[in-house]
Formats: C-alpha cells, structure tokens, sequence
C-alpha cells in the first residue's frame, strides 16, 4: 500500500487529464471557468476556487448536484477543461469525506479552460439522486454542509 501524497499547488504537475467539470451553466468552448462566481451548490456564495475532477464520475455528480439543487429541470453539463494554472486537491472531499482522494476532485485560484463538452455521460437514476440529495439535505440541517473555499 503506497501512502497518499497530498496534491498542492507547488506538487500538482505529476496528476494528468483529461479534466472535468460538471456544472448547471451552459457556457462555449473557449471560455474561461474563473473563481469569483456563484456556488454550484451554495445559493448567494461566491466561490473563491473553481472546482475540477480528473474522474468523469464526479464531474456527472457535480452537473447532477448543482443542476437539481437549483431546482432547474435539465440534467446539466460535464465540460472538458485545462487547468491555466496550479491546483491542489478539494479539501471539502479529501480526506473529510473520503480517504486520500479517490474522487480525483481538485480546486485552484485559476482559470479553467473550458475545450470541448462531453455529451454522453449517463446520469444517475432517480433514486440514486435523490439518495445525495436527502444526504446533502440532512448535513445542511445539521449546519454541517461547509464547504472550505
């Protein structure tokens, strides 16, 4: 068993894409994801990082998440994205809710090139979703869903 090397802004060369990012915003290739925007899963928080995955799996959470926390009837969108600059790991995942990073889930202070859209993912079925949901519900309810940005 190999010990987990935490991934941070001076050591992240070593991961490699391909990168996702799955969100309720429906935005072109081309554009630049930055930080200082609303929270995907915080109404009236503006978010310091932004957030990436390099497993699509979690990227279809985050466009599942977001979109059904917003109340908006699409499904969402899984983007293609390049980090411009350094990143580190997702401290709301590591090590808090699950050991090392299995997730492959990372956050950085730069931009997000955003250069294709992944149009095939499958979502999860309904009950599945709404599992997280509840989940998520119940950790608000007990002031416990803080996100560390």
């Amino acid at each position: 068993m190999t010990a987990d090397v935490p991934v941070t802004y001076d050591s992240c060369a070593h991961i490699e894409g391909p990168f996702f990012h799955g969100t309720r915003y429906e935005v072109a290739v081309g554009v630049d994801l930055v930080p200082g925007r609303g929270s995907n899963f915080q109404a009236g928080r503006i978010s310091n990082h932004v957030y990436f995955a390099a497993a699509l799996e979690t990227a279809v959470w985050g466009a599942e998440l977001s979109t059904a926390l917003a109340g908006d009837e699409h499904r969402g969108y899984v983007y293609l994205v390049e980090p411009t600059g350094p990143f580190e790991d997702d401290p709301n995942v590591t090590n808090k809710r699950f050991p090392g990073n299995p997730t492959r889930s990372y956050r950085t202070r730069h931009a997000l090139r955003v250069v294709g859209e992944v149009t095939d993912w499958q979502g999860h079925d309904p009950e599945v979703l709404q599992g997280m949901l509840d989940s998520l519900a119940r950790l608000r309810a007990e002031g416990r869903d803080i996100i560390e940005d």
